[in-house]
Parts: C-alpha cells; sequence; structure tokens
C-alpha cells in the first residue's frame, strides 16, 4: 500500500479555491482544475518504494503482474485502465465527444500511418483508446450531456426571439430527429464565424433578458447559454450547446459519458474516474482545433435522456455501475464503532478520502491515514480494510474486483 503524491493539473477552466479548500491548504491564486490519481503518462502519481519517490507507472511498467495481477494486466496489456480525477471546475470545458474503441484504433492507426505527430494541435487520435468517463459530485455540479429533443430545443429557440436561430428552430422542427440534429450541428460549426459570433452574442443578451423576467421553462438554458457566453465570447460552441440536456447533479449523484454522446462541464466540484486515454473531439467552447468531418462521423446523432446515477448499495458500499471494464467506481461512508470493511485486493485500487478521516491497514504494510484530498493505491494481492469517519472513494478495474465487506 502506498500513499500517492499528485499532481494539480492548472487548466485555465479551473477553480482557484474548490481543490485548495478540500486539501486544507492556501490557494495560490491560480486555477487548480485537476488532481490526477494514477499511472497516466502525463502526470503520473509517486510512490515511495524504498529508494525514494517513483513514478507509479515506472512501478507498473517494471513488475505489471505484480502490481496489477495477472487478469489486469492481461486485458489492458499491462497498463492501470483507469485514471482517477478530483475535478474543480469554475468555467465551462470544451464540448467534446469520445470515440468507441475500434473508432479510436483505426483512427490512432490512420494518423500514425499518415505520420501525423502525435503533439500536433490538429491530431485527433493521442491513442489508440476509448475514453468512457463519469462524474461523482461533491458540490452542486453542472453540466450538458446529450442531444435534448430536437423539439424542446426548438421551442429554446423560438422563446430566445433571435432571427438568426429561427432557421435552426425550423430545421430541428421539420426533419426526422437524427437528420435535424446532425443538419443544424454541420451548420452551426460551419457557419461565417464573424457571423456566428454576432449570432452569440445576441443569444446571449436574450438569454439574460429573458431570465430577468423571473424562472420559468427556459430558466435553465437562460442560466447554461450565459455563462458560457461569459466565458467564450462568440463561440459556435454556445449555439451547439443550447442543442444538449442541462444536467445539475446534487452531491452523490453521478454522470456517465459513453462513446459518441456530446457533452461538456459547466462547475462544479467533483471526483471524476475515466479509460486512460487522451482522445477528445471537440465541437466548441475551446480556442483549440475542431475537426467537422471527423467529429460529425463519431457522435451519436440521437435525443438522450442523461444517465444520471445514484448509488446502489451493495455489501457495504454505494457502487456507481457503469457499463465498462475498464474502471468502477464506489463509495464508503465510514462511521466510528462501525466493523471494518474489506476490500478485497484482487485487482489494483485508488483510495480517495474527500472529508473526514480513513485508516487504511493491510497485514504486511501497516496503517496508512488519509484525510480530505489525500489518496492511496494498493497493488493487486494487498487485501486492504478501512475504518474512520467521514467519506472514501474506491477506483479499480470493473468486473474483477468483489465488493468490499465487513470483517
Amino acid at each position: 500500500m502506498d500513499r500517492l503524491h499528485n499532481t494539480i493539473r492548472p487548466y485555465a477552466w479551473g477553480s482557484p479555491t474548490a481543490i485548495p479548500q478540500l486539501l486544507g491548504v492556501e490557494p495560490t491564486g491560480e486555477p487548480q482544475a485537476e488532481l490526477w490519481m494514477g499511472a497516466h503518462p502525463g502526470a503520473p502519481s509517486r510512490v515511495e518504494r524504498g529508494d525514494g519517490p517513483v513514478s507509479l507507472a515506472d512501478a507498473i511498467a517494471a513488475d505489471p503482474v505484480g502490481e496489477l495481477g495477472e487478469p489486469t494486466a492481461r486485458a489492458f496489456g499491462g497498463r492501470l485502465p483507469f485514471l482517477m480525477k478530483l475535478l474543480a471546475a469554475e468555467a465551462p470545458l470544451s464540448l467534446q465527444v469520445h470515440p468507441d474503441l475500434p473508432q479510436a484504433q483505426a483512427g490512432f492507426a490512420d494518423e500514425e500511418g499518415r505520420g501525423v505527430p502525435v503533439d500536433a494541435p490538429h491530431r485527433n487520435y493521442k491513442d489508440a483508446n476509448h475514453k468512457p468517463e463519469l462524474i461523482c459530485a461533491l458540490t452542486p455540479f453542472n453540466g450538458l450531456c446529450g442531444f435534448a429533443h430536437p423539439a424542446a430545443t426548438a421551442d429554446a429557440f423560438d422563446a430566445l426571439g433571435v432571427d438568426e436561430l429561427k432557421p435552426y428552430a425550423d430545421l430541428l422542427r421539420a426533419q426526422p430527429e437524427a437528420d435535424a440534429l446532425r443538419e443544424v450541428l454541420t451548420a452551426v460549426l460551419t457557419a461565417d464565424r464573424e457571423a456566428m459570433a454576432d449570432t452569440v452574442t445576441r443569444t446571449a443578451r436574450a438569454a439574460r433578458a429573458l431570465a430577468s423576467q423571473g424562472p420559468g421553462r427556459f430558466a435553465g438554458t437562460c442560466a447554461t447559454v450565459a455563462h458560457m457566453e461569459r466565458h467564450f465570447p462568440g463561440d459556435p460552441g454556445v449555439i451547439a450547446g443550447m442543442l444538449l440536456n442541462c444536467v445539475r447533479l446534487q452531491p452523490g449523484e453521478a454522470l456517465f459519458l459513453a462513446a459518441g454522446v456530446p457533452h461538456a462541464y459547466l462547475d462544479g466540484l467533483g471526483v471524476e474516474i475515466m479509460a486512460t486515454s487522451d482522445n477528445v473531439l471537440r465541437c466548441g467552447l475551446t480556442p483549440k482545433h475542431i475537426d467537422v468531418p471527423e467529429l460529425l462521423r463519431i457522435v451519436r446523432f440521437e435525443p438522450t435522456e442523461p444517465a444520471v446515477l445514484s448509488p446502489a448499495a451493495q455489501a457495504g458500499e454505494e457502487a456507481y455501475l457503469a457499463p465498462v471494464d475498464d474502471f468502477r467506481l464506489s463509495r464508503l461512508r465510514l462511521r466510528p464503532g462501525s466493523a471494518p470493511r474489506e476490500l478485497d485486493g484482487g485487482a489494483p485500487q485508488i483510495l480517495l478520502c474527500t472529508s473526514g478521516r480513513a485508516l487504511l491497514r493491510t497485514a504486511d504494510a501497516g496503517e496508512l491515514a488519509l484525510g480530505p484530498g489525500q489518496s492511496a493505491y494498493a497493488r493487486a494481492g494487498e487485501h486492504t480494510t478501512v475504518t474512520g469517519e467521514g467519506t472514501l472513494f474506491r477506483a479499480t478495474v470493473g468486473g474483477v474486483v468483489p465488493l468490499g465487506r465487513s470483517v
């Protein structure tokens, strides 16, 4: 069992205060967007292994079976298949979509074959993996996820009374849903940028005016439009984002993001878990490259209900059940005087304390205490017990590790 020493990523959209407040440290004044826990090559956690700190990625590469267990090492090519994060958004992240595994493999092979440098700004596929994600809210958390029903979006466009939105509303009502969504998204992303910037400005002004009239059917849409435009004035993603469902998670609720589903996180603090990949195709709310033809090939043009998850009680844990093998996220609410919880060590796991104090014990590695924002890594084969008072999130591999149990 290893205490993890983790890296904070200072992306511009990050909150300057949310992660420091959780960690109990003074803010630096700079954005602190994500705290990474895992072996992602971009910022692997560090562990103490006798001769000083070493990268968790290097430790796993040196002994994949010993660290991950034979089933996980075989299934995921000797890599830790998930990355866990604390994510703190103050401004919107880019509106984006992720490929499924065959699409990622084909896209990566194609760009490799054409000699596109992995670090090129126009590169779409940084690796050959898919990137399903799950975010669990620690505070109220706002986002966009999946296409709303076109008729509802058309009603929102009409309510704003912006002339430039009327053709989009007409298209959304006149065609089958998939065709309508594809045509409107294509039109928004390929429109003249100067004209679209003016449309975005007028739409945001109309949204603020409508919101000033008091709560109503389109209050959520108006607030979201104003928030997006304040951070990304003139960006086509503001209009593209209006095609999606607005989602507000309460603490303890989670949202699963499957391949092909357009989404964006807007603001809030949460625990995120994802397959280890950097494959993102962007739709807007970003100064970065947008490959419209490839994006349109990957996006699933169908209205969906956001996959909001409440934790399912299973053998003393609260599990967020997602249909992937790369990861599994669960929550343990620790209470003083309760029996120790044994966390079966059939696969590697990362344990993150988000409130209170958790005391971890293994038969051969002694004790390790975690406070808010602190985390630990247990390699496969380490049977860990936990006691304490507070909240502990557990990240491991889906479909491999049994649930915890009292001892």
